[in-house]
């Protein structure tokens, strides 16, 4: 299991808004938006700093997705339909 960032990126399509303008509105460094694009671990305060900036909240940036790229909570979902 590990992190997606793939609903920020559908997030900053639905607002017309591209990963330079994130960057410059939320102060975070290239390497920060390196690790974003990758997929990879950044800080809380950094995530917590992303959600103010964009008045959302952390699903709506961030979730967790299995091996094969699956959101775990659809899993949980079907799960919970047996």
């Amino acid at each position: 299991m590990h992190i997606s960032y793939r609903p920020l990126w559908h997030l900053l399509l639905d607002r017309n808004m591209n990963k330079q303008k994130l960057r410059e509105i939320t102060g975070l460094s290239s390497s920060s938006m390196a690790k974003l694009g990758k997929g990879e671990s950044i800080t809380t305060e950094m995530l917590v700093r992303i959600c103010s900036k964009l008045d959302c909240d952390l699903p709506d940036i961030m979730e967790l997705v299995d091996d094969n790229g699956e959101p775990v909570r659809n899993r949980l979902k079907k799960a919970g339909a047996n």
